[in-house]
């Protein structure tokens, strides 16, 4: 491996050359060699045209461009190639679990509602007092019939994926729904940056470094991502093999 920015760098400089001079030889626009020359790969264009500007500029300056494609595809581009999750971070029971435990507690709450209207004092035949309107007479309500409200779950906070670059840059692509949904991302995630989603839909990931990045759900991190490039689905239960 080498530094592919550097080794240009200095090839140019040991040429005499500047920036400006190389851009009027090959007019290149001077921040695509710079990006070049800092391995900013998220600056340029694209991965064809980065190609095509990494191997013309090392041939201008010299050296063996097919030498620096090599290197590029080894250290950049095989980061899309593509790789599974291991099956530990997809609890596929879980979403099941969870709405089995709301419909049972839902059902214990309108029970005990239930009893505690049955076991309340009912009123003198005839009058029923409301003890927030004392003053305002209302129809009686029958001893045998009391009237349990209706208890409709509260509605609960949409969880919000976070993936933040914490140890260095990592290449990211962000869909809805799946590998095939509209992309909602896709380059470089330097290091200190971050994207959030609410997950009221699922999120795809593809991450070309998953150890270079921090995944949570809410308040939960997602751990075990490997130290290839991988896929990953985000849901409001939980990570699941992308």
């Amino acid at each position: 491996m080498f530094a592919i920015g550097a080794t240009l760098r200095e090839a140019r400089e040991r040429r005499g050359l500047s920036l400006d001079d190389v851009q009027a030889s090959l007019h290149f626009r001077e921040r695509y060699l710079t990006a070049l020359e800092d391995e900013q790969w998220d600056l340029l264009p694209g991965e064809a045209y980065t190609k095509g500007f990494l191997r013309t500029y090392a041939e201008f300056l010299g050296l063996d461009g097919t030498l620096f494609i090599d290197e590029f595809n080894e250290r950049v581009a095989a980061e899309e190639e593509q790789a599974i999750v291991p099956e530990s971070l997809a609890p596929r029971r879980k979403r099941s679990r969870l709405l089995v435990r709301a419909i049972v507690g839902v059902v214990v709450l309108a029970v005990a509602v239930f009893a505690a209207g049955a076991m309340r004092p009912s009123s003198p035949p005839g009058v029923h007092v409301d003890a927030a309107a004392a003053a305002t007479p209302k129809p009686a309500v029958p001893r045998a019939m009391p009237v349990a409200p209706v208890v409709l779950p509260a509605r609960a906070k949409p969880v919000v994926a976070l993936i933040r670059a914490t140890k260095a840059r990592s290449w990211l692509s962000v869909r809805v729904g799946g590998p095939t949904g509209t992309e909602l991302f896709r380059g470089f995630l330097n290091r200190g940056h971050e994207l959030s989603y609410p997950l009221g839909k699922d999120v795809w990931l593809r991450i070309g470094r998953p150890q270079a990045v921090l995944v949570t759900l809410g308040r939960r991190r997602v751990r075990g991502l490997p130290g290839t490039p991988a896929n990953l689905l985000l849901t409001r239960y939980g990570p699941q093999a992308g």
